[in-house]
């Protein structure tokens, strides 16, 4: 894997590559960059697998860095700042290290890349796969019955299948709650997976249902859910790379990060 560094202050850049050595020498640097100006032409011809990236460089704001061109690396911003941290998400940053950077917080953010990295590599040829078999292999509606009557639920209107008491309930946008015979295993199974995501062992969540995404305590991430859930949504730290590259891949609407 290559690791690009974009940082204007020489003892910074020193640190990082100490750093790699140190825990990574299997790395390769593809180069070193101090500038906004330099990092667009480099990333309009090159793509490396991780970047490390300060926020203050010697000609501006390294955001705006994504406003010029399409960043598809791992991006750990690093700073003496804590403000920058929203903007980092907005930006799709893999982590936000404050310097000086600790042994430990870099090897999990470079672990965490290298994980989704693994993940995206290994998604591909099954986005291929569900291509070509169609979305017709997937469930498209839910018919339920109700007291007397048969209920037809279009997918689209489903926001998130959970698990309470030994039962798994499908709920709509519209707050309305049906119990289903399958258990939630099997509703995983039947759905498109580029629409809906498991984010707890309780929850499986549609990409439009997700209001908003919080960092949580121990690398954890909290989720909101539209219409809200009486249960805490919980991103385990495991499932967190998997969550991240979903959300980048599923369309719909960028979801705000904070």
């Amino acid at each position: 894997m290559n690791v690009l560094i974009i940082e204007d202050e020489l003892p910074a850049q020193q640190q990082i590559l100490r750093l790699m050595a140190k825990h990574y020498p299997e790395l390769k640097i593809a180069g070193i960059l101090d500038s906004i100006t330099d990092s667009v032409k480099w990333l309009k011809l090159n793509t490396p697998d991780i970047i490390f990236m300060d926020v203050e460089l010697s000609d501006g704001n390294c955001f705006e860095i994504f406003k010029m061109v399409e960043v598809k690396s791992m991006v750990i911003i690093t700073t003496a700042y804590q403000q920058y941290a929203l903007n980092a998400f907005h930006a799709k940053a893999i982590d936000y290290l404050l310097k000086p950077i600790e042994d430990t917080q870099f090897c999990e953010s470079v672990d965490r890349c290298m994980e989704m990295i693994k993940i995206r590599k290994t998604a591909v040829p099954a986005e291929e796969d569900a291509a070509r078999r169609g979305k017709e292999a997937y469930k498209q509606r839910y018919t339920i019955t109700v007291g007397n009557q048969i209920v037809v639920i279009d997918l689209q209107k489903v926001a998130y299948f959970i698990s309470e008491n030994k039962s798994t309930y499908l709920v709509t946008f519209e707050k309305k709650q049906f119990i289903l015979d399958e258990g939630l295993d099997t509703v995983e199974q039947e759905v498109d997976p580029a629409l809906f995501f498991r984010i707890s062992r309780n929850c499986l969540a549609s990409l439009n249902s997700i209001d908003r995404i919080s960092k949580y305590f121990n690398q954890r991430l909290k989720v909101t859910l539209k219409p809200a859930s009486k249960v805490e949504m919980l991103v385990s730290r495991a499932r967190v790379p998997q969550l991240m590259t979903w959300l980048e891949g599923g369309g719909g609407n960028p979801k705000k990060i904070e």
